[in-house]
């Protein structure tokens, strides 16, 4: 996968702010093809990448948003992530 991080739409990363300040527990799919569940606590910003960090059973676990390709919750449905140009 490419190092060089590309930013994802406006409109997913609402989706993403929604999840954390509601603390959704979301279905997230990467772009390697892994899957797994965890609970959106914050978005934050490092070193130009942003990233997602969801808690998953206690262990906080930090995601490049360019590396999702899709969230889900039944508040805010499937999300497939758009990378930005």
């Amino acid at each position: 996968m490419n190092d060089e991080y590309q930013s994802i739409n406006c409109d997913d990363y609402e989706s993403l702010e929604l999840a954390c300040q509601h603390n959704y527990i979301l279905k997230l799919e990467l772009r390697d093809g892994e899957k797994f569940e965890g609970i959106a606590t914050e978005l934050k910003f490092t070193k130009g990448v942003e990233y997602l960090l969801v808690d998953q059973a206690g262990k906080t676990i930090s995601l490049r948003l360019d590396h999702i390709l899709s969230f889900s919750h039944p508040e805010i449905g499937t999300v497939v992530v758009s990378l930005s140009d």
